[in-house]
């Protein structure tokens, strides 16, 4: 479900795009983090993010981790490269995705 969670973001005021991806969590296994470009001169909150999704989708569709980002890294394609956002948390964590 992070497409469905990435189209209610990009309806939120002041997210230029965003990326929404699973991540290591010691007590689930995996939980979702979303990373957020805001649109020039924005600046967004964590709790502003997690408020307006928590009126849109389910509880447990809310991302537990919300991060800031001025740049998404992104493929020859376009497209939002996420294994480059997600790698760190997994390594960190001593795991491969």
């Amino acid at each position: 479900y992070p497409a469905e969670i990435e189209a209610e973001l990009h309806k939120m005021p002041g997210v230029g795009d965003c990326a929404v991806f699973g991540i290591p969590d010691e007590e689930f296994g995996e939980s979702l983090c979303a990373v957020v470009q805001p649109q020039p001169g924005v600046t967004l909150q964590e709790d502003e993010v997690r408020s307006f999704l928590r009126e849109r989708v389910a509880s447990y569709k809310v991302p537990r981790k919300v991060e800031f980002r001025g740049d998404l890294p992104r493929e020859d394609s376009g497209k939002i490269f996420k294994r480059k956002l997600r790698e760190p948390y997994w390594e960190a964590a001593g795991r491969k995705i």
